[in-house]
């Protein structure tokens, strides 16, 4: 009798290879996050790309109904500043270099995702789930942008394995006086004088 295939993959949150066992089989859903449209893209984005496509066929191959999701940034602080130094609109400037995304993954003769959403057909979305984050507590507004509260999050940095101290002691980053604490992520940002933006619950922002 043939032994039914195993598929073994390393779990990064328990630091081991583990027996592949889908919530809901045959069905898998699987997201990859994409390229940010601001620039050409570079090899890094192909070996990202190559990765996940390998990935996605054998899943196909052993005979599980693959959902494939790779999401595309097509607005964000880096898009706004390269329009605006190129004096060109952010919507044609993220167009040209996500066509020319499209033109490398055909070259490398990958398979296209299930979906590929951009940012910014998804604002009201984005709008609904901010606004359940606030209502359960995890989210606070701080002068028209609204953060991510990573201490109402105890296991933030299990899966890289860091404690939050660690966390902390490696920002870079300038540390905003908006925030409750330097580790807190934005997740709507209030739009600046002739910035694109989106009307919300907490002003003109994305």
């Amino acid at each position: 009798m043939e032994r039914e295939r195993v598929l073994k993959i390393y779990n990064s949150l328990t630091k081991k290879v583990e027996e592949f066992f889908p919530l809901n089989p045959p069905k898998v859903t699987m997201y990859v996050c994409g390229i940010t449209a601001y620039d050409s893209s570079h090899l890094g984005h192909a070996r990202s790309a190559v990765i996940f496509d390998v990935f996605y066929r054998l899943l196909r191959y052993l005979g599980y109904e693959v959902i494939y999701v790779r999401n595309i940034t097509d607005i964000d602080d880096k898009i706004i500043n390269r329009s605006n130094k190129e004096g060109i609109f952010w919507k044609d400037l993220t167009e040209k270099y996500i066509k020319e995304y499209e033109k490398v993954t055909k070259t490398l003769g990958l398979l296209k995702p299930t979906y590929e959403p951009k940012a910014s057909e998804h604002i009201p979305e984005i709008i609904a789930l901010i606004e359940k984050l606030i209502e359960r507590g995890f989210a606070y507004q701080s002068e028209g942008d609204v953060y991510f509260e990573v201490a109402k999050f105890p296991s933030y940095g299990k899966l890289s394995g860091r404690r939050i101290e660690e966390l902390i002691a490696g920002v870079r980053i300038e540390i905003s006086e908006k925030k409750r604490n330097p580790l807190d992520f934005a997740l709507w940002k209030s739009a600046k004088p002739g910035e694109p933006f989106w009307e919300s619950p907490w002003g003109k922002g994305r």
